[in-house]
């Protein structure tokens, strides 16, 4: 790929996250100036929007995602406060026509980030401290929009409510789809393992022809050719453009994922070729016809009808860091039509007088609340925890939510944690973690990939992204990785003046590819045909206006 746009002052500080709206048209990124920006996708790109939070005191903004229909954005922010305030908030505009503001959510801690659960409807997360090291994190379905006509019409609703040990919280959360789940009464996959750290990381082949067709077959042993992805200039030649993946497989073997071999054997006959194809009107810069596909809509969606679904979000069981993903398979989500007013003031009263009068003889005893077993009925559980022995620091789901990929620094082999406060080290090499949502199993890993620096007794994030062909990620090492999906080589790294937070492919065209970094910059890149076509659209336009 190269470089087609450097958008340099569009954000006056480090640019933390982007995402890009379904249809392909938008982007969005965050910034620590408190600014979010939505961008159209057209080549050059331009602001469509742009929105000040720190109105609202935000202290930044640091993670935004699109609804499926692309009408509606979800941005994430923290608070001013406090150094050590883990306070944040979920905003919801709309993005076409007026871009409205439709809703403010509380998220504690912020790192929650808050994440779509249907069209109409995100997910926000609270934390309450029960004792020394002992929390809740208590998760809210809200209504996109709260410009309600009844103070007896509810706006949130619990989700979950799980139990925190050692000072860990949930975080990073985030819905996968996953429709070969159709028997709502199955069990989990490892039924024996539920809630338990995972050590076996053999896969379990399914003979299901269903679960097969549901993902995109990883790590053929055929010889493909994969679309030109350079880091040089659009001079290359074609010879060069082509890759030969047995050749270069084995030239970085550090820089590979690395699949286990039942995991090639279940995909071996099934591999399917992506279409990336290239249509210029996904890019039209036209905002009038941008808006003429995306209906404003708010009525709320048919909760009832979904498809099932994961939840998946990193937690911890031995310190407060992130180094286990959680899995909570979601089942009869129901959202109240009218909220029951409840008792009255005087009944209120007289129902706390009985209680005092109750406790004069039956003495109130409070629960332990760091015996679990004690009070395991007052929370959730989760169905499955996969311990992957370091910080994650970043997930990012294939386009058919069938695999999980996951940015982890690991900690040192056999490293006893006697103090939850005191996290162990962590290597600055990120390893990149492959799990099968069909089995919950690890199937594949890379090691020694790509680095960090910044140490674990700090919050920190390197977003990755994932499309058909391939997958991306950040650096702190001032680089912007990319590596094919199916063999798992590393094709490109894409350079910039400071760390990489974040990547993101176009969801329409993955020759495509948006990076943004704490040198204040947004770079986007193309591939060198996409530059071409790009090019013959421009002079094509050109005559046509000259005529």
């Amino acid at each position: 790929m190269v470089l087609t746009d450097e958008l340099q002052y569009a954000h006056s500080h480090q640019v933390l996250h982007v995402s890009f709206s379904h249809n392909g048209r938008m982007f969005a990124t965050c910034s620590k100036d408190g600014f979010v920006h939505i961008w159209n996708s057209s080549y050059p790109a331009t602001i469509k929007y742009s929105h000040d939070m720190r109105k609202f005191s935000w202290k930044y903004t640091q993670y935004s995602q699109f609804n499926q229909s692309d009408t509606l954005l979800l941005v994430s922010g923290v608070h001013f406060g406090s150094p050590h305030s883990t306070s944040g908030e979920i905003a919801v505009f709309s993005v076409t026509g007026d871009s409205h503001l439709r809703c403010r959510v509380v998220n504690r801690p912020y790192d929650i980030f808050g994440t779509w659960f249907s069209d109409q409807h995100l997910i926000s997360g609270d934390l309450h401290w029960l004792a020394h090291l002992v929390s809740t994190s208590v998760l809210w379905l809200n209504k996109a929009n709260q410009e309600v006509d009844s103070e007896h019409v509810p706006i949130m609703n619990q989700l979950y409510k799980f139990y925190n040990r050692n000072a860990s919280s949930i975080r990073g959360i985030t819905i996968a789809n996953c429709p070969w789940l159709e028997d709502d009464n199955d069990p989990m996959p490892d039924d024996t393992q539920i809630a338990t750290n995972v050590t076996n990381t053999e896969p379990t082949p399914s003979t299901s022809d269903d679960v097969k067709r549901a993902g995109n077959p990883l790590s053929q042993p055929k010889m493909i050719q994969v679309p030109p992805l350079h880091s040089g200039t659009a001079a290359s030649s074609s010879a060069a453009d082509s890759i030969s993946l047995q050749h270069n497989r084995s030239t970085d073997n550090s820089r590979s994922i690395h699949y286990l071999a039942e995991f090639r054997e279940e995909f071996e006959d099934n591999y399917c070729e992506v279409d990336n194809s290239f249509d210029d009107s996904d890019f039209d810069d036209d905002s009038q016809a941008m808006d003429e596909d995306m209906e404003d809509d708010f009525e709320d969606d048919d909760l009832d009808n979904l498809s099932p679904k994961y939840l998946i979000f990193s937690t911890g069981s031995k310190t407060y860091t992130p180094h286990q993903i959680g899995f909570k398979r979601i089942r009869n989500v129901n959202f109240p039509k009218k909220l029951d007013p409840g008792p009255t003031l005087k009944e209120r009263i007289a129902a706390k007088e009985r209680e005092k009068a109750l406790q004069v003889n039956e003495p109130r005893v409070d629960p332990d609340w760091l015996d679990y077993d004690s009070v395991a009925n007052r929370f959730d559980k989760v169905d499955k925890l996969i311990d992957l022995h370091g910080h994650i620091i970043g997930m990012g789901l294939s386009p058919d939510h069938r695999y999980l990929y996951v940015n982890s620094r690991p900690w040192p082999k056999d490293y006893i944690i006697s103090n939850p406060l005191e996290p162990p080290p962590i290597a600055q090499e990120i390893d990149i973690h492959v799990i099968d949502l069909a089995s919950l199993k690890k199937v594949g890993n890379m090691l020694r990939s790509h680095k960090a620096y910044t140490p674990n007794t700090e919050c920190f994030f390197i977003f990755l992204d994932v499309c058909d062909n391939y997958v991306a990620s950040g650096a702190e090492d001032m680089h912007a990785y990319v590596w094919d999906r199916y063999y798992g080589i590393c094709l490109a790294k894409y350079q910039h003046t400071d760390v990489v937070n974040s990547v993101a492919f176009n969801s329409r065209d993955s020759e495509m590819l948006v990076t943004t970094s704490d040198d204040y910059t947004i770079k986007i890149w193309r591939s060198i045909d996409r530059c071409r076509e790009l090019n013959a659209t421009e002079i094509k336009r050109a005559a046509e206006f000259r005529k």
